[in-house]
């Protein structure tokens, strides 16, 4: 008899109105912990709003409001206790285009951890042992290690990206949301960063939104189907494209709709 499976995220019936424009209604979606899904439907659907949710990110636009519940780890993020620092440290977000800071590839991989740990219980080993392991789970180590003062936005768009990755780790999260990683990096940048998803995966749950319905079935575990801020169908991934249960599913991946 299998064990059931632990689920990092468990969302329950959320609503999200920006203003009055109501872009989710009702989602409720589990996520396996240790898995890669993938968010996949029509641009303006609630793909990203979807992935905001799980840091609370979109409460930085102001004019939001969220009804429901998600349970990370357990715990609803949206109980009056969560710290929203504590939050983000748990659940790291990596964007469209990398966005490293203009400073040093050493000094970018510590950004966060040295905001976050005291003074008190940093050291120069200590610091040096996070960049080293940070960059290792990345894959450039190899290639940085005997670079690491080189400012961080001259390097190459794909290992910006990782970069970026790298930079989450020292912060021990629990889940990595990726919001079209891939979308300004050419073929091979896109392979790698495909590949070091997959490496990741089972350390980190990951959640990606993503246009690109090849690359939700090459690298995720599960995908999810949205339209009109409703999750459509959620299953194993190639359980949905190959056999969807759904009409809208169907129309969708077989390029009639969207």
């Amino acid at each position: 008899m299998s064990a059931e499976p632990v689920h990092s995220i468990q969302a329950s019936q959320v609503n999200l109105w920006y203003g009055a424009f109501k872009a989710l209604a009702d989602v409720s979606v589990q996520v396996r912990d240790g898995s890669i899904t993938a968010l996949i439907g029509p641009s303006g659907c609630g793909k990203t709003t979807l992935l905001r949710c799980f840091n609370r990110a979109n409460e930085r636009f102001g004019n939001v409001t969220t009804t429901g519940q998600i349970r990370l780890l357990g715990k609803n993020i949206y109980d009056p206790d969560v710290s929203l620092t504590e939050l983000r440290k748990t659940v790291g977000m990596v964007f469209q285009r990398p966005n490293p800071l203009p400073i040093s590839v050493r000094d970018n991989v510590l950004y966060g951890y040295r905001l976050h740990t005291p003074s008190r219980l940093r050291s120069r080993a200590a610091e040096e042992a996070e960049v080293e392991s940070a960059l290792t789970a990345v894959q450039l180590w190899d290639t940085l290690k005997d670079r690491l003062d080189l400012k961080a936005t001259n390097l190459q768009l794909e290992a910006q990206q990782k970069l970026c990755i790298a930079r989450l780790l020292p912060l021990k999260p629990s889940v990595i949301l990726m919001d079209e990683p891939c979308s300004t990096l050419d073929p091979d940048a896109t392979a790698a960063i495909e590949d070091l998803m997959r490496t990741l995966a089972g350390a980190f749950t990951i959640v990606i939104v993503t246009h690109n319905m090849a690359q939700a079935r090459r690298v995720s575990d599960e995908c999810a189907y949205m339209l009109l801020g409703e999750i459509v169908e959620h299953r194993r991934t190639e359980e949905l494209f190959i056999a969807p249960r759904d009409k809208r599913t169907a129309d969708y991946i077989e390029g009639r709709f969207g």
